[in-house]
């Protein structure tokens, strides 16, 4: 029986799944939180309302309780998210605006709403942010908005009387450009070489949620490969 409990929000992309695959190899409990359920994973829940927030919340909310039992959980891991591109004067300004901020903000707070009432005294907290969004992002704008916006909640809930469980670690990896599948199909000719992979991300989150290596709490952790090795700077 698995003794150790993990909340993939964004369980069914990229990255989601594999992280799903890979603490189930290590004998955790994965639940999977995404509009599509992943077939792997120990429990699904699946969002429906896309429209209003507050509904959105009071759905997973209610779905996580039902979910759980009772039972608390050692991590949560949100890895949901998207990009968007576009400057001021596209045409589509607002509405990828709209869609990078229901993606990166909308899922990051419910996660630290699920954290503050389901996850473990010293459990891990992992949002997901962007390294270009520390500076400006002039070609994607609301990716990089949003993404910003992620970095200051995870400073904030760093920080004293956040709201989280006592001695939890609330912190953000900011990769640069992840090794997708979809990021190789639209940028078939760019040095992969430079990319993060998936793998890399999964044990670095499996060590950070069992405790080794963790950085402290509010931490940004740049993700920076380089001829396919990877750094991890904290900010």
């Amino acid at each position: 029986m698995a003794s150790q409990k993990v909340l993939i929000y964004g369980g069914k992309g990229a990255l989601g799944s594999v992280l799903v695959n890979y603490f189930k190899s290590k004998n955790w409990w994965v639940a999977s939180l995404d509009l599509v359920q992943n077939e792997e994973a120990h429990a699904n829940i699946t969002i429906k309302n896309v429209a209003s927030w507050t509904e959105q919340e009071q759905e997973i909310i209610t779905a996580v309780e039902e979910t759980l039992k009772g039972e608390k959980l050692d991590a949560i891991l949100c890895v949901a998210g998207g990009w968007a591109g576009g400057n001021a004067a596209s045409k589509d300004l607002v509405k990828n605006c709209d869609l990078m901020w229901k993606q990166s903000v909308w899922s990051s707070v419910l996660a630290a709403e699920i954290a503050s009432k389901h996850l473990k005294d010293g459990g891990l907290l992992q949002l997901t942010g962007a390294q270009p969004a520390l500076n400006g992002t002039a070609g994607m704008l609301g990716y990089g908005m949003a993404k910003a916006a992620v970095h200051q909640f995870v400073k904030g809930l760093g920080s004293a009387n956040s709201g989280l469980p006592a001695k939890s670690t609330a912190l953000a990896i900011l990769p640069v450009t992840l090794d997708t599948p979809n990021n190789r199909k639209w940028m078939a000719n760019a040095d992969f070489t430079s990319w993060t992979t998936l793998e890399y991300v999964a044990d670095l989150l499996h060590q950070w949620s069992t405790g080794q290596n963790r950085p402290d709490s509010g931490s940004l952790v740049q993700l920076v490969t380089k001829d396919s090795k990877t750094e991890q700077i904290i900010c």
